[in-house]
């Protein structure tokens, strides 16, 4: 996949919001709901193209990786009802992340996004698709 391709699938037309503490953890919400969209992620994105705003919401999922990757992330693991269940803060490329049987989907963002928030376990997201 080049450049062109990646930059383009990641503008997103979601948002997240955490009503606790009222910030926005993103405004360039994108989706990755396929299996192929799952398992690809952030792999291959260069860090200019996911900075402060962007986020990845994988769902279904009770575990990411970050092989692949070019850069560190946050990593907010969310139960059916968007409640905050886990995070790992500056996770690094080539790295498995915990597997959490209770999540229901995992939402990435940018390195220091949860600590610059706030956010922590308990919190409750919003979390809007644009759909």
């Amino acid at each position: 996949m080049g450049e062109i391709a990646v930059t383009a699938a990641l503008v997103g037309t979601g948002y997240v919001l955490n009503r606790t503490r009222n910030a926005y953890l993103a405004r360039e919400l994108q989706v990755a709901g396929t299996h192929w969209s799952r398992l690809r992620g952030l792999m291959g994105v260069a860090a200019a193209n996911f900075g402060p705003s962007h986020g990845l919401w994988i769902v279904p999922s009770h575990g990411i990786h970050t092989f692949g990757m070019r850069f560190a992330i946050d990593a907010a693991y969310l139960d059916h009802d968007k409640t905050v269940i886990h995070v790992e803060h500056n996770l690094k490329p080539w790295r498995i992340a915990p597997v959490r049987a209770k999540a229901a989907s995992v939402l990435e963002l940018p390195a220091n996004t949860l600590k610059d928030t706030g956010t922590a376990i308990g919190d409750q997201l919003e979390i809007g698709t644009g759909e």
